[in-house]
């Protein structure tokens, strides 16, 4: 701290609020003798009275302990950083809620997929249009988890085309193992012919015929 640059600061302060150190001293209730040894720099004001000088010069308790002004330029680069600061934090925010969102999805979605896969029985259409819907979900918080992570949108997109073939593939081995092990009808079948006590039933890789369907002698056979 320079006490000879904070005088000669406080001595201009006072000539330009065009006033005689006599007049400064009653205004703040001290001796003249005293505001003289502030502006050479010999004694420096109390803590109080420097609050008393900021006021009544209108400067900032920091710009007189440094004996000077703070530039425009530094107060708008000030204002600038804060206002950064500020966008920086909302940008924070907002991106701590897109990823809770997207945990969320993703949550949702495996849900829809799995309820869909144990309540609604094989012959029913339903199990398979839910499971769809929770993979779609699925995928949008997937995507919306990458997000962030990933900036290339090109990247984004190969990383969703991935998790739309890892759940087809988890579907499609599924259902065929469904329809061999357990001797159940598939699933994701896109076509079902109906004829005399046989339903044939067509996936995209291969074909189900389901013969006496609901009868004790019901017999499910993959197609060669």
């Amino acid at each position: 701290m320079d006490q000879k640059k904070i005088g000669r600061f406080l001595k201009t302060l006072r000539k330009e609020k065009n006033i005689t150190q006599e007049v400064l001293a009653e205004t703040l209730n001290v001796s003249s003798r005293t505001v003289s040894r502030w502006e050479t720099g010999t004694n420096m004001p109390d803590i109080s009275l420097l609050v008393e000088l900021s006021e009544f010069y209108q400067v900032s308790i920091p710009e007189i302990i440094d004996g000077e002004r703070k530039s425009e330029k530094m107060n708008q680069e000030t204002k600038a950083t804060a206002l950064k600061m500020a966008e920086y934090s909302k940008n924070e925010l907002t991106t701590e809620k897109k990823k809770i969102i997207s945990v969320f999805l993703m949550i949702f979605g495996i849900v829809i997929i799995i309820s869909a896969l144990a309540v609604f029985p094989n012959e029913s259409s339903w199990g398979s249009i839910y499971a769809i819907i929770g993979g779609f979900i699925l995928t949008a918080g997937i995507y919306f988890r990458i997000k962030s992570v990933l900036l290339k949108r090109r990247s984004r997109i190969l990383c969703v085309a991935g998790c739309i073939l890892v759940l087809f593939g988890i579907f499609t081995v599924s259902d065929y193992i469904a329809v061999t092990e357990f001797h159940q009808v598939p699933r994701f079948s896109y076509e079902k012919s109906y004829g005399e006590n046989m339903v044939v039933h067509k996936t995209l890789f291969y074909t189900v015929r389901q013969t006496n369907p609901g009868t004790k002698d019901e017999k499910i056979e993959v197609l060669k």
